[in-house]
Order: C-alpha cells, then structure tokens, then sequence
C-alpha cells in the first residue's frame, strides 16, 4: 500500500498547470501538463511537451533589446547569447546540458522561457486544490495531460493517489503508448480517460507520429475489456490529409464498436501552437496545410454511424 507522506514527496518535470479548463474531462477543470512524449506528431500543438527534460526557447516579442537591456548575456555560461546587429541571437543547443539556466531568471521581460521545472506532488495538489469548490459544482477535478503523463509513472501515479485521497476527481489525457501494466495500475485511480486514436493503419501512424500504432490499439482493447466501468472518451484530431478520409472514419468506429462506456469525439484540426516552434528555433512539419469547413463534422458522423451510435 502506497504511502501518503513518501507520495508528496514525489516529483516530476511540469511544464504548465492551467486552471479554468471545460475542455478536458467534465466539468471544471486544472490540467497538469507534464514533460516527455513517445510521440512526434507532425500536427503537435504542445511541442516544448515532447522532450523529458527542461527546454530554454525564446519570445523575441518581448525582447527588450540588447542595448536597452542585455542582462541575459554575461550570464550564460556558454556564451551562446549575444548581440547581433542590435538584436539578440540564442543558440539554444547548449541549453540542454546547462545546470543553471540562470539567464532565463535575468531576464526582466521574460523573453526567455524555460518550459519544465520539477515540482512536487504536493506542491502540484495545493495548487489544484484551491479550485475544490468548481470541481465540486460542475463535476470537474484534475486532468493530468502532457506530452504522455504516463511517461513519467511514479509521478503520475503519486499525483493520482493523492488527488483521490484529497477526494479530487481525476481524468487523463494519454496517447496510449505506454506498457499496459501502467495503465493497469492508473486505471483504478481515474474517473475518466480521454485516448488519443489517430489512425488504425500501423504505418500511416508511424508516418506522421514517429511511431506505429500496435501498442496503442493493443492498450485501448485492454483498457476497454478490463476497465468496462470506466468512463473512456476516445478522441480524434483530424488531420489534412491524414485521417480525414471515410474509411479511417469508418475504421474507427469499428474498433470502438459494442463498448457502450465509450464516447467519441472528432477534433478539428487547428494551429494553435505554432507560434511555439518558433520560440524552440523549429518549424512547423505541416506548414500552411488547413481543414475544409465541415470535415470534423463528417468524421464523427461516419464515426457515429458505424457504432451504431444513437
């Protein structure tokens, strides 16, 4: 049996705690975002997520200018800040193995950003504990997100097991690729799940995630069958291009179909996001690419349809 006080103590890297949420999971809700993700997708709106440890990315907008201010290059200890034209250029490859990241806290327009610090359990659970009296009245709680939470499992599952003790509901939102037997141990701490299904074809997933789709649909398929109780809603981002044809809409609703504790719901692809890649000196794999007005819609009709959904 677990231990309350050992739980606490217990941390994990966290890059964003928001507050307010109606989106993910019932009611209203604190969403725990946590570092670290198996996944690349191509279309992924949380990249400063994907990476376990903490990231240095760069607002330019807020930038006060080297000249007016400057206060983050003598701090870096690898000289990978300086000016450049009157403008600040940031090599960010050094960040990754640098143990201070001290030019982010000299920087007074918080230009600079570390995405990922390491928090407590206990620490996570005060702050999601001061929105009791929401949760309360709309049948919300907390929803840890990521990246994968699963990823970091002792983490999750401490954060899991205290929530429940502070009589907090919980609700996840996992891509599903993780070993079944984490899942078999969050599974009896939440109250939902929200599963990410991008496709039924192994290689088209690999394609455009990085990684194909057998672990995934193998652990739906458990998680369904073991956790029958469980209230599971299985989500689609469609993607141009990707999945917004008829029959991955129809493979879908196939696989899902006979589980009566199953929901579904067809996310239209968006950019929200985007701006970050630039922030983390990337660019955006799909580029300008945009969804036809009523594709989601047609999706999670065809969907609907071929569960036989009322």
């Amino acid at each position: 049996m677990s231990n309350p006080f050992e739980d606490r103590k217990v941390t994990g890297l966290v890059f964003n705690i928001q507050k307010y949420s109606v989106h993910d999971g019932p009611g209203i809700r604190t969403v725990v975002f946590t570092k670290g993700c198996p996944l690349r997708c191509r279309w992924c709106s949380n990249p400063e997520s994907q990476e376990s440890r903490p990231q240095m990315a760069f607002n330019p907008g807020r930038c006060i200018s080297p000249a007016k201010c400057g206060y983050c290059i003598p701090v870096c200890p690898h000289g990978a800040i300086r000016d450049e034209g009157g403008s600040l250029f940031i090599d960010c490859n050094p960040c990754a193995t640098c143990a201070s990241l001290d030019c982010a806290r000299a920087c007074p327009a918080q230009s600079l950003i570390v995405y990922g610090k390491e928090r407590s359990v206990e620490d996570v659970l005060n702050v999601v504990a001061r929105d009791a009296m929401f949760y309360s009245r709309s049948g919300g709680g907390m929803t840890i997100s990521g990246g994968e939470p699963l990823l970091q499992k002792n983490f999750a599952l401490a954060l899991l097991r205290e929530a429940r003790r502070r009589r907090i509901r919980t609700a996840i939102e996992t891509c599903g690729c993780v070993p079944w037997e984490t899942f078999e141990e969050a599974a009896p701490l939440l109250n939902n799940v929200l599963f990410d299904v991008k496709h039924t074809d192994p290689a088209k997933h690999k394609e455009h995630t990085g990684m194909d789709n057998e672990r995934i649909l193998a652990n739906l398929s458990r998680l369904l069958t073991s956790f029958p109780d469980l209230p599971v809603l299985v989500r689609t981002p469609v993607i141009p291009g990707f999945n917004d044809d008829d029959e991955t809409a129809r493979s879908i609703g196939r696989l899902l179909k006979g589980y009566a504790h199953v929901s579904y719901e067809a996310l239209p692809y968006h950019r929200l996001g985007t701006q970050k890649y630039m922030f983390l000196a990337r660019e955006y794999p799909l580029g300008e690419v945009s969804l036809p007005a009523g594709v989601a819609e047609r999706v999670q009709a065809l969907v609907d349809e071929e569960r036989g959904a009322a």
